[in-house]
């Protein structure tokens, strides 16, 4: 087995198992003693997880979540955060980009910030559709059932609407990141749309923004996992995630500087 390999594996028991042993390691990876402790102190020097005799141990546990706050509640919290998130992500946006908008507060905020008014505009946000439509762009409503509470279009309808499109550039909106679920979101109807979203988006182009307090945080359904991305937030996070998704920190200063 590849070093690489072998180590994410190695983490990725850690943080199922929250401990482990240095003989458990031996076992499942079939490998020697000598080499589970380097790569042991490796990943305890990269900050993956943390040594103790014997073995090593997850950093820290998830938080479950099980409330969501409503639209209203959102747009109120960390507004400067979200702006800096989201000017970033509409400077990313091309003339000849097929792009989806996620329902979302930092989402919606891009839209003060974009200026290409040849790309063409896909959205499940209600409010996001007309802000859209009146600067004058060309933008897409998929059709479903309405959310009220987070302003979405969700429902078997939006996710079969959304399987014709192909998108060159995909932002999303997070509740929860966590190195072993993923990016979670609190309701199963609106996690299957954006599932279906992030499945059409090319993979190096799938942009999820998120402010730094949701990281460590896991809601009820995942939709995504760590194949391929990028996580655009604006300051340093203590939680460590695969080197399969790029994490770009915008409080690092005005040329964002992406970490792997």
């Amino acid at each position: 087995m590849l070093t690489e390999r072998r180590q994410e594996e190695i983490v990725r028991l850690v943080y199922e198992r929250e401990s482990v042993t240095v003989a458990e390691l031996k076992e499942i990876l079939n490998t020697s003693e000598s080499t589970i402790r380097r790569d042991i102190i490796t990943l305890d020097k990269e900050g993956r997880l943390t040594k103790v005799f014997g073995g090593a141990i997850a950093l820290h546990p998830a938080q479950i979540v099980n409330k969501e706050l409503s639209m209203v509640q959102k747009q109120e919290l960390q507004t400067t955060e979200k702006q800096a998130i989201a000017r970033y992500a509409a400077s990313l946006i091309e003339p000849d980009d097929c792009v989806y908008l996620d329902a979302g507060t930092t989402t919606g905020w891009m839209i003060e910030y974009i200026r290409q008014e040849k790309a063409t505009y896909i959205t499940n946000a209600l409010s996001h559709a007309k802000r859209l439509a009146d600067k004058g762009f060309n933008v897409i409503l998929i059709g479903g059932e309405p959310k009220s509470s987070t302003d979405a279009i969700v429902g078997g309808e939006a996710v079969l609407n959304l399987q014709k499109y192909h998108f060159s550039k995909g932002f999303f909106g997070v509740n929860g990141v966590d190195r072993l679920s993923g990016f979670t979101t609190p309701d199963v109807k609106e996690a299957v749309v954006k599932q279906a979203a992030v499945k059409n988006t090319q993979p190096a182009h799938r942009y999820f923004l998120t402010t730094s307090s949701k990281f460590g945080e896991v809601y009820a359904v995942t939709f995504a996992g760590f194949e391929g991305g990028v996580i655009l937030t604006e300051d340093s996070i203590s939680e460590v995630l695969p080197k399969s998704i790029e994490i770009i920190n915008l409080g690092q200063g005005s040329d964002p500087c992406p970490r792997k």
